[in-house]
């Protein structure tokens, strides 16, 4: 029954794709809805059975979206936009850690430190979520690169700030020079090992290719240069973009000075293993967002209220951030913007963190731990289905056709290389001749 299940799943992710694409049914509730029916509703599979598996699937699925995403992402249109994805970031990270741990300390109830806590677990944006509905919509280069590097930032700034947290529980204070030296290294210094990881196994890629069945040597090295960044104490996911970056504008690193080092030329990927990542990916996140639905607690209705509240919350301050930073857009962008602050992967780890840390020291150091756990799953499911149903409200001209997606893979370099504010729709208008 296993092997069944598995295998009607990649089935069902077809069909929901292409559902999203004719009907504008978000794939990603679809798949949760699964996930839900499959747990908590009948109980054919409980998130205490994936306690091994469920953490590894996360973090492959984030690697891998991320590594893609890289290649996909122009060089050009990074430096172009990156004010302004500095400025949507960290706007909007303080604003949401600000609304959260204020809800959570006057409606909830929480201490000021764990309301604090909380609001630096569930303020940055899930990449494995934001990405997939990102490429399936109407929008301009600079709204896709915007978001695809804040959920990796935002990732990176949530992961760090709530460990400089927890670790300052231990030590009785929070040391503000700490956390922004440790936020500023952590995503630097990993960008760093990211390029040089690329530099490296791009001018490998010829002889790589000759051994045979090389197709996966390209994600085994990802694996080792996440592990390797991981254990430095950096994002390992900036590494892997970074990497991806690398290999999908290999023209940018073609310099003198590494050729005196470097006999052999750097090597781009070609289409067939662009191709083969992709799949990879896509099989990734299905197997992902239903392991979500699994793990989604419904037994507390109380947290799933005040996750519901905190979500919903959390889309209100956004619209008004990105109104604020982002009104010289259009209006199209800024709603596309707005809507794309789903939680995932780094929260759900995230939260789980304080009950370990309860359980290492032998008492309720973080006196609202189990509380915090149920409220960052709640907030992730809520978050999860207000995107969702804004993706599918929203007006249509958000959403492209399925030939316009399937056009839009075909020639995925061309959506980057236009002026700012094209977007595949508009390009493939223009080659037939029509005006949108």
């Amino acid at each position: 029954m296993t092997f069944i299940f598995l295998g009607l799943l990649i089935f069902c992710a077809h069909l929901f794709n292409a559902w999203f694409s004719r009907r504008r049914i978000p794939d990603v509730l679809l798949l949760m809805i699964i996930g839900i029916l499959v747990g908590p509703v009948f109980g054919l599979i409980t998130p205490d059975k994936l306690t091994e598996v469920g953490p590894v699937l996360a973090s492959l699925t984030l690697l891998f979206i991320l590594f893609d995403s890289g290649i996909d992402m122009r060089i050009n249109m990074v430096q172009k936009y990156w004010s302004g994805v500095v400025q949507v970031t960290l706007f909007s990270f303080v604003s949401s850690m600000a609304v959260v741990a204020l809800l959570s300390y006057f409606y909830v109830g929480f201490e000021l430190k764990d309301a604090v806590l909380l609001g630096a677990i569930v303020s940055g944006t899930a990449a494995a979520i934001v990405i997939p509905l990102v490429r399936q919509m109407r929008v301009s280069d600079k709204t896709r690169v915007t978001l695809t590097l804040e959920s990796a930032i935002s990732g990176v700034l949530s992961i760090v700030l709530s460990l400089a947290f927890i670790e300052g529980y231990k030590l009785g204070n929070v040391s503000v020079g700490y956390m922004v030296g440790r936020v500023i290294a952590s995503i630097l210094l990993a960008l760093v090992i990211g390029v040089i990881g690329g530099i490296m196994w791009s001018s490998l890629m010829d002889r790589v290719r000759k051994l045979q069945n090389s197709m996966f040597l390209t994600p085994a090295f990802v694996f080792v240069l996440y592990g390797v960044t991981e254990m430095l104490g950096y994002s390992g996911a900036i590494a892997a973009l970074a990497f991806g970056l690398v290999l999908g504008n290999t023209e940018y690193f073609e310099m003198s000075l590494l050729k005196m080092f470097n006999k052999h030329r750097i090597t781009p990927l070609q289409e067939n293993e662009k191709s083969f990542f992709k799949e990879f990916v896509f099989i990734l996140k299905t197997y992902f967002f239903v392991y979500i639905g699994i793990c989604i607690p419904f037994t507390d209705f109380q947290a799933l209220l005040y996750g519901a509240i905190i979500a919903a919350a959390l889309f209100v301050i956004r619209f008004a951030i990105v109104g604020i930073v982002g009104r010289n857009n259009t209006r199209e962008d800024r709603l596309t913007v707005s809507m794309m602050i789903p939680k995932g992967l780094v929260a759900a780890v995230l939260a789980s963190m304080p009950e370990q840390v309860n359980a290492e020291i032998g008492y309720p150091l973080i006196a609202s731990a189990t509380e915090i756990k149920n409220i960052t799953y709640a907030v992730i499911f809520s978050s999860i289905i207000i995107c969702s149903l804004l993706v599918l409200v929203s007006s249509r001209r958000l959403m492209k056709d399925v030939d316009e997606v399937e056009w839009g893979e075909e020639h995925a370099d061309a959506s980057f290389d236009g002026e700012a504010g094209t977007d595949p729709g508009a390009l493939r208008d223009e080659k037939e001749g029509r005006s949108e």
